[in-house]
């Protein structure tokens, strides 16, 4: 069966809204902020996705392909196959998505999307030139071995990719309450990009924000702490090969110098900002910190 590529029909649409919401931005400055630099760089990091791809779909492809000769079930292209793979696919992403935050080698090809200090929906195309080399695509094998056919797997996740640019934007407050509780929206999806150290490592959702609700990792919104958006450890560029492989040079970097196989294990595979003497700070440990920092404000304010 031949489907289409949701996210090649899609391109034209996502240039045409990030031009409106540039135009949005010009009267309503406080609903979208661009950065022509920046905007740039996630437009070339977008088409070098694109791009390398391309170059690397046929060997995940067979991967795919040979994985699928063992499959558990036949689901084939039936109609209760296109709504099972819908639920499987986006666990699949929150899975991938949540491991990417707390694993160096996957984080190392996911920061590149979380690099910009500004959050539009050129952000949205800031996509990872690496993350096909190190495998960030086995936890989708899981829906090969479960029987869904390659050609339908692609088509979901372009599916799924396609739905997240709209939620790349400041544009758009807050949903219809019951649709903010079962879906991925901007509001959720601009406190995943935030570096508040309440908001660090949530809302991994893809489409669904059910998964993050199920698994502990949702946090709201709060309208009382706008969101700061960036990295931990800025790194102020805007050349995108400096996006992409900035913290590849850093795990290389910290394995060089480590002191131990377990140190080095852990500079490529422990949470990002590991350090064996605890001279840098893991997510955990920032969030830890401030709840420290919060429970010491709140002593003072009511020890009379």
């Amino acid at each position: 069966m031949t489907l289409p590529d949701p996210v090649t029909l899609a391109i034209p649409a996502f240039i045409l809204f990030i031009a409106i919401e540039v135009i949005v931005g010009r009267f309503l400055p406080k609903k979208s902020n661009y950065e022509m630099r920046d905007s740039a760089a996630s437009l070339t990091m977008g088409f070098g996705n694109f791009a390398i791809g391309m170059i690397n779909f046929g060997l995940i492809a067979s991967v795919a392909n040979w994985v699928y000769q063992f499959r558990l079930f036949e689901m084939g292209y039936h109609w209760y196959a296109f709504v099972v793979i819908f639920f499987f696919e986006d666990l699949c992403y929150y899975l991938f998505h949540r491991w990417s935050h707390e694993h160096r080698i996957w984080w190392a090809a996911h920061i590149n999307h979380h690099s910009s200090q500004y959050y539009n929906l050129s952000t949205a195309l800031r996509q990872t030139w690496t993350g096909g080399l190190v495998g960030t695509w086995v936890p989708w094998l899981l829906l090969s071995l479960l029987g869904f056919p390659t050609p339908l797997i692609v088509f979901f996740k372009g599916i799924s990719l396609v739905y997240q640019f709209w939620i790349h934007t400041e544009a758009v407050h807050k949903m219809w309450r019951p649709f903010e509780y079962i879906f991925n929206t901007p509001s959720h999806h601009r406190v995943h990009h935030a570096i508040n150290p309440k908001y660090l490592d949530a809302n991994y959702a893809g489409v669904l924000i059910i998964w993050d609700r199920m698994f502990g990792s949702f946090i709201p919104e709060d309208e009382t702490e706008p969101c700061r958006y960036g990295i931990v450890k800025q790194i102020a560029s805007f050349n995108p090969f400096v996006i992409a492989l900035h913290e590849w040079v850093g795990i290389a970097n910290d394995v060089r110098h480590a002191k131990s196989v377990k140190a080095a294990f852990m500079h490529i595979f422990g949470p990002p900002g590991w350090s064996d003497d605890g001279s840098r700070l893991t997510s955990k440990m920032i969030k830890e910190r401030e709840n420290s920092r919060l429970l010491n404000l709140t002593e003072k304010v009511e020890t009379p």
